[in-house]
């Protein structure tokens, strides 16, 4: 299976994932390893990436999930995969699942103002949340909590 950790950056998308792969035994891959160099020095500048942008890190996302998946590889894969679109692109079929981790505004601004040595900036956030479209086919979970709990909330949802 393929857990994809999706939200805006700062919802605790590899905090979490990190947690959850431990207590599930599987890998942990965050997503921003797949953007090129060009990409993380715009968004480093506090520039958003525009679709274009994304294509070549959703493609490369698109063939990990696919050999992934082809290898029958259990992965929590930390994505931001904010649209919709994205999103789309890595549904390669019913192992693939979505966990979004909904998170006010206010909490993530906090959580950034206190976030060391990231590439991507608290000027980055208001157009996260623009261009969000929150999923309604994914397990969602208020992110507000401690990682521990939030963690513990999605293996319920998982377990059944």
């Amino acid at each position: 299976m393929i857990l994809i950790i999706m939200g805006v950056m700062g919802a605790g998308k590899t905090t979490v994932g990190r947690l959850l792969a431990e207590k599930l035994g599987w890998e942990f891959v965050d997503a921003d390893r797949y953007h090129s160099p060009a990409s993380i020095e715009k968004m480093r500048a506090g520039i958003s990436l525009d679709d274009r942008d994304r294509a070549p890190w959703l493609a490369a996302l698109h063939a990990a999930v696919l050999d992934w998946t082809g290898k029958q590889h259990n992965v929590v894969l930390a994505c931001s995969a904010l649209k919709r679109a994205y999103r789309e692109q890595f549904l390669t079929g019913p192992e693939v699942r979505f966990v979004y981790l909904r998170v006010p505004f206010e909490l993530v601004s906090a959580r950034l103002k206190s976030r060391q040595r990231h590439f991507a900036t608290e000027d980055l956030l208001a157009s996260q949340f623009a261009t969000l479209e929150e999923p309604e086919d994914a397990i969602t979970v208020e992110a507000s909590r401690s990682p521990q709990e939030i963690a513990d909330e999605i293996l319920k949802h998982l377990r059944g």
